[in-house]
């Protein structure tokens, strides 16, 4: 039926399933016939978008100020793994800043705005919750 050539660790393997019924299958491992019973199917959970999460600015402190400040806030719960930007750095639209990694996952958090870099407020290794202020732009 069909070929593959696996290597696990190191040692090389020519495997062809010879047939497939049900939850049996008839594979050749090596010129050795084995008879396998086959699982659930394992479903890859989809990769969940990131949205960007802009809460309501409190009266007092609002998050675009007169003075042009603005904020990036984090778009969801995690540890901060990267930053690429530093106070006093020129940044663009979109132009990714920080990296986040929530439920095993990588995630690019990127400026909403061009400007320039007044503060950084998390470190690496900084655990941040929703809506905690990353940066701030002015």
């Amino acid at each position: 039926m069909r070929r593959y050539k696996f290597t696990i660790s190191g040692n090389k393997y020519n495997v062809e399933i010879k047939s497939l019924e049900e939850n049996n299958a008839e594979v050749e491992v090596n010129g050795t016939s084995y008879q396998v019973g086959l699982g659930k199917e394992i479903k890859t959970p989809q990769t969940p978008k990131l949205v960007r999460y802009n809460p309501p600015a409190p009266p007092k402190t609002p998050v675009l100020s007169s003075t042009g400040m603005s904020s990036i806030r984090a778009p969801l719960p995690g540890t901060i793994i990267a930053i690429s930007v530093l106070p006093g750095m020129q940044i663009k639209l979109d132009q990714p800043v920080i990296i986040l990694e929530a439920m095993k996952m990588e995630n690019n958090v990127f400026a909403e705005k061009s400007g320039t870099v007044k503060t950084v407020k998390v470190a690496v290794g900084d655990t941040v919750m929703q809506g905690d202020i990353l940066i701030e732009i002015e």
